[in-house]
């Protein structure tokens, strides 16, 4: 599984004990992946600057921010971590596994950037912004300089308006876990196109988000 990842992210690691570490949460073992995160949480804020800075040479410094905010947020990072399928790889104790830890928003976010932490104490700076791009792809398939800060919801929505067809519509088609832990599983119908996405989160706004943006996907490809 950790192999998996590793292709993801276009990194092969030298030293796999950090991707181990990296996938280990704190209720596994006393080596686990906070110090990764807390590596992976500047690096993930300087890479996308830089990467923005360099796609966007137009946006002012605050437009810059805001952009920036919008794509390393939980909601975001726990989509590219279910993307990832870091859930079935990260160690978790098992009353964190019982309680549905594989699957909660913070726990996956925050792994997703210990992994990030790893690949840039494995392989410098260059190679965690490789790896950081590679991975937000979908993320910056689409944008713009009037589209990339706003939410997957509002932006489908408006490409959706704006060729004068009807608004997406959602729906709840399952709920897993316990009360404390729920998963959400949403599909997000574009009938007028022939779209059907699904997009699972730890809320139903999560969920319709990470539905929505799937949705965009396929309708921008269509």
């Amino acid at each position: 599984m950790s192999a998996g990842i590793a292709t993801a992210l276009g990194h092969s690691f030298s030293r796999p004990e950090l991707l181990r570490q990296a996938l280990t949460h704190r209720s596994f073992a006393a080596d686990h992946n906070e110090r990764l995160e807390f590596i992976g949480d500047g690096v993930l804020n300087c890479a996308m600057a830089l990467l923005l800075y360099r796609r966007f040479p137009r946006l002012a410094e605050g437009e810059l921010s805001r952009v920036r905010a919008s794509l390393v947020n939980q909601d975001t990072l726990h989509r590219l971590a279910v993307a990832l399928d870091l859930g079935a790889a990260i160690r978790l104790g098992e009353g964190e596994l019982k309680s549905g830890g594989a699957a909660r928003a913070s726990i996956l976010a925050d792994a997703l950037e210990a992994v990030l932490g790893a690949v840039m104490l494995d392989g410098g700076f260059d190679a965690a912004y490789a790896a950081i791009e590679r991975i937000y792809t979908a993320e910056l398939a689409a944008a713009d300089s009037t589209g990339i800060g706003k939410d997957p919801k509002t932006l489908l929505q408006e490409w959706l308006q704006g060729r004068r067809l009807p608004v997406p519509e959602y729906a709840i088609v399952g709920v897993s876990g316990e009360p404390h832990v729920q998963t959400f599983e949403v599909v997000c119908r574009i009938p007028a196109l022939g779209i059907a996405a699904s997009g699972s989160g730890s809320s139903r706004r999560a969920a319709e988000q990470t539905a929505a943006a799937r949705a965009y996907e396929q309708a921008a490809r269509a």
